[in-house]
């Protein structure tokens, strides 16, 4: 670590001392700076504003004359004048003389109508700009009104009392850098290393014991610690972003560390919300559990995904502007011009995807529902916001486009809360009526003794007689979730039926055609013989009640 150290040192000096002191880009000719204050165009003002500000040649008087003072200022024109060039500084802007015009007559038309004036650096120093009164470039007297709240914004919290304290330290020079820049970077390394070392203390066992006790811990670890942790490298970068300019480091290597950290902290919370999306989705994730819907399930891990895309995307153009500097009006001028073309050219594609919107909004049918519609039938497996996936009663897999789904009829089968089941019961023509009777009375027992069939609306009847049959109507409801139930529902009431047909002595009638011949006394025939006392039947009848349904 010691020899990490020691070459990122010497690589620091290399770029410092080649920097050192240079705010402005070329060198000025000390002959043609040291004796007097040309004004004549924004090129000679700017050169004499630095030039009597450097070090070796440091002349407030002289730089403030660059200044436009108009009015009475609480400050002297000198501290006006240092702190202007402080202001240069902190911000990290490159005063690059190969682009300032040394033109008299210089016009700006940035602006739109061409004015005597020039700026330095619009999306740093919005507000820092010369113009031109009385054939004099000079800061205007804008400028110069500001200088005290941009350098108070430059350098907050009072922080612009280091300036004066640090260079006290010394001014020796050691690897490009004074004594006091090495001290204040030295004393700011390790401000942060402490800084991180409270910070994970605080979250590793502070929160972590927090939830715990809110009986959260898995909660607290998996989804709220890392969240609280990237805020705690915000936070360092914003301890960063307020102490370094106060070092007065190279102009060529703090307008890098200023892209740097400026980068950072929309990245830092761009990653924030990337994982917070994560806590809202496992509290949706709850609330869905507690519902009958199981497209509500569905919908949290779509509504993840979407959550993340956007803070993806909402935190690139913040990178894009606020770390980059870059003017994202354009980029999102041709986004929208480039989305309707996107958008005429994927119709289908928007089309479903409002399908699938309205799905979830409408709720026609949830996950494990039974749908049909032309041809569409099978069970749903899963919404998605392209299409539905549905599994066919052949096992095979249907993928519909939700835009289909939205604009057909369906039927949902699986929103029924009672499932019908109707047949006939046919008993052979010799069944005697009393017999019939008693059978239709034991059926209407069973279907009141089974839990899971509707009570109160059910209809067995004695209605028809058929070419081969005395017909009986046997229709009824299951009050059952799904299919799997019905057919359970239903097996267990017919193996009911046919043990009640068993114990009657019912015989179930089936497409015969029967030839009568003549009988003789010693012939015995076959169509049985069945009691005429009706309390033969219902004593029957009572030991199947008895036997089978009272025992369950």
């Amino acid at each position: 670590m010691q020899k990490n150290l020691l070459l990122f040192l010497v690589f620091f000096s290399l770029i410092a001392n080649q920097a050192k002191g240079q705010l402005v880009e070329d060198t000025i000719v000390k002959d043609q700076f040291s004796n007097q204050i040309n004004l004549s165009s924004p090129y000679y003002t700017t050169l004499s504003f630095f030039y009597n500000l450097e070090e070796s040649n440091f002349n407030p008087d002289e730089a403030a004359k660059t200044l436009r003072i108009s009015e009475e200022m609480d400050q002297s024109e000198e501290t006006l004048a240092i702190k202007l060039k402080q202001i240069f500084e902190g911000k990290g802007v490159m005063v690059r003389t190969s682009s300032i015009p040394n033109v008299s007559d210089y016009q700006d038309s940035t602006s739109g109508v061409g004015q005597p004036i020039f700026y330095f650096d619009k999306s740093k120093l919005p507000g820092v700009f010369l113009e031109k009164v009385d054939n004099q470039w000079k800061f205007s007297s804008f400028t110069v009104s500001q200088i005290p709240d941009l350098h108070k914004e430059t350098y907050p919290y009072g922080t612009d009392r280091l300036l004066n304290l640090l260079p006290k330290i010394g001014n020796q020079e050691y690897f490009g850098l004074y004594l006091w820049q090495l001290s204040g970077l030295f004393l700011l390394v390790f401000i942060v290393f402490l800084a991180h070392f409270f910070f994970t203390f605080l979250l590793d066992k502070g929160l972590v014991y927090f939830f715990k006790r809110l009986e959260y811990q898995q909660i607290g670890e998996n989804y709220i610690l890392p969240v609280a942790r990237i805020l705690s490298y915000y936070l360092i970068v914003l301890l960063l972003s307020v102490f370094m300019p106060v070092l007065q480091l190279p102009v060529e290597i703090w307008s890098w560390i200023i892209v740097i950290l400026n980068t950072l902290k929309p990245l830092f919370i761009t990653v924030a919300f990337y994982k917070l999306v994560n806590v809202v989705a496992v509290y949706f994730a709850r609330l869905a559990t507690k519902t009958e819907s199981t497209l509500d399930d569905q919908l949290v891990p779509l509504m993840r995904k979407t959550l993340k895309a956007f803070v993806v995307v909402i935190g690139t153009l913040f990178i894009l502007r606020d770390g980059l500097n870059l003017d994202i009006i354009p980029f999102l001028t041709g986004l929208s011009i480039g989305g309707v073309a996107i958008a005429l050219a994927a119709q289908d594609t928007i089309k479903n995807f409002f399908g699938s919107v309205m799905i979830f909004i409408d709720k026609p049918f949830q996950v494990g529902d039974w749908i049909t519609s032309g041809d569409i039938d099978g069970t749903v497996e899963e919404v998605g916001f392209r299409s539905t996936r549905i599994r066919t009663f052949r096992n095979s897999l249907m993928y519909v486009p939700n835009g289909k789904i939205a604009d057909a009829v369906l039927d949902n089968h699986g929103l029924r809360r009672y499932r019908r089941f109707l047949t006939t019961l046919t008993v052979t023509y010799d069944t005697p009526p009393l017999l019939i009777e008693e059978f239709v009375k034991g059926l209407r027992e069973i279907v009141a003794a089974h839990p899971d069939t509707r009570k109160d609306y059910y209809h067995i009847y004695f209605n028809n007689l058929s070419a081969y049959s005395q017909d009986i109507m046997f229709y009824i409801f299951f009050e059952v979730p799904g299919w799997p139930d019905e057919l359970r529902a239903r097996h267990e009431v017919l193996i009911q039926i046919v043990k009640l047909a068993n114990t009657l002595g019912v015989r179930f009638a089936f497409p015969t055609q029967t030839l009568h011949m003549e009988s003789f006394p010693e012939k015995k025939e076959l169509i049985p013989e069945y009691p005429s006392d009706s309390t033969f039947y219902q004593k029957k009848l009572g030991e199947f009640l008895t036997n089978e349904l009272k025992k369950k």
